[in-house]
């Protein structure tokens, strides 16, 4: 896995603490032997994490008499998240994730365990009250290691196991893009006419690193329109019931090729894109070949991304349920990315050292479509339903599985039909 061919970066700061007090009661009481402390607990009734938090945080008060518990759920409450804004903003924090525990100027975002994460604000919230009480006056040890700094990732949760798995199986399914491939194997096609390594060396780079640049801006744009529509709990039905509707396309383009609505890229823009293609080969200076290849390569990708127009759209709603921070968010972003342009400069090192040439036929682009179809169909059924399944490490990979032995059969079954 490429996360896990990276320096890591390990580190122990989790907490944050204020430099001056809120206006919020961190410890009420009179007498040292009723101090209390007030436990502000953020959640959202969509948030997997939140789930599994839940139950523990709210038996603590019967653990501790002294605690006072304020649950407060984001999703319906609009005073709750002003709260948390407030008491985020005060702490030096931003107030963009959940499950989020604030007590005694402190605030810790997430929740693995109980044996493990909640140990940790057991703990913590013990050496609070005993510091209210004046038992004790120095500050608390350091807070046990919950997370680690990934290179281009930026901060990674032990609790997000899932992401890097989920990362790798949707972008390196998402890479095998029918009309990516169709349209660079026919480029590169043309430039082995033109017996130059290097003009195809450049054409190509420069045509997969501008689709790659292309295909983040896109899925950016989801990753902001979720951020900003995220809170409302529909927003998940409704992205899991899209991608249903485009896994269904994909499939009947399986069983009923270039018959009826068609994700593929369709037949009136092939002359514009062949003509581009041609263009390139005549040209006469690297100033000309670079931008006949960046005009190429948006047209291109303005009919390459209703392909698999569903992935991006999964994966970065699934990111936002994570509730990550900015940097990582962009972070995983780029690591799709980087996965998904692999297969693509794989294509375009093979071409330039042999000078050969190879189409994707129709049977093979078929069936890339029922998988990427049927992987998509499990994910939105599986959004629309339990989008909590997503957390699991092991859940893309079965998904995968699953899809990968379908469309094997599938396959199977059409190959043997033509042949009768």
């Amino acid at each position: 896995m490429l996360s896990m061919c990276l320096l890591i970066l390990f580190t122990t700061q989790a907490w944050a603490s204020a430099a001056a007090p809120l206006a919020f009661p961190w410890v009420s009481g009179t007498a040292a032997e009723d101090q209390q402390v007030h436990l502000y607990f953020f959640w959202s009734e969509r948030c997997p994490h939140c789930a599994t938090a839940r139950p523990f945080i709210e038996q603590l008060p019967e653990r501790y008499p002294w605690l006072v518990l304020h649950s407060h759920e984001l999703n319906r409450d609009r005073g709750a998240r002003q709260l948390y804004h407030e008491l985020a903003t005060g702490l030096g924090q931003e107030a963009r994730s959940v499950p989020a525990f604030i007590f005694c100027q402190q605030m810790y975002v997430g929740f693995d365990s109980a044996a493990a994460t909640g140990r940790e604000l057991s703990e913590r919230l013990e050496y609070c009250h005993r510091q209210a009480r004046g038992e004790v006056t120095a500050q608390p040890g350091a807070a046990i290691d919950t997370w680690v700094r990934v290179p281009l990732i930026g901060r990674f949760e032990t609790r997000e196991a899932s992401l890097p798995m989920l990362t790798l199986v949707l972008a390196g399914l998402d890479s095998f893009n029918p009309c990516a491939f169709f349209v660079l194997l026919f480029l590169l096609s043309l430039l082995v006419h033109a017996r130059s390594r290097a003009r195809m060396a450049v054409v190509g780079m420069t045509f997969v690193l501008l689709s790659g640049l292309v295909y983040f801006l896109f899925m950016a744009a989801w990753l902001n329109v979720f951020l900003l529509f995220g809170k409302m709990t529909w927003i998940t039905s409704v992205a899991g019931l899209l991608a249903i509707v485009l896994a269904l396309i994909n499939i009947k383009d399986f069983a009923y090729f270039r018959r009826g609505v068609s994700l593929s890229i369709p037949a009136r823009a092939k002359p514009g894109l062949y003509q581009r293609m041609r263009n390139l080969i005549g040209a006469d200076n690297l100033f000309t070949l670079l931008a006949g290849t960046t005009a190429l390569a948006i047209a291109a990708n303005s009919y390459e991304l209703l392909c698999t127009a569903g992935f991006p759209m999964i994966y970065t709603r699934t990111l936002t349920l994570h509730g990550l921070s900015e940097s990582s968010y962009y972070g995983y972003l780029l690591l799709y990315n980087a996965i998904y342009i692999l297969p693509l400069l794989a294509i375009v090192v093979l071409f330039t050292l042999t000078l050969g040439a190879r189409k994707l036929t129709e049977r093979e682009g078929r069936a890339l479509k029922l998988l990427s179809g049927l992987m998509m169909l499990e994910l939105g059924f599986i959004l629309v339903v339990y989008p909590q399944a997503l957390n699991h490490p092991l859940a893309a990979a079965a998904l995968l599985l699953v899809a990968v032995i379908v469309t094997y059969l599938a396959t199977r079954i059409l190959n043997r039909n033509s042949r009768d």
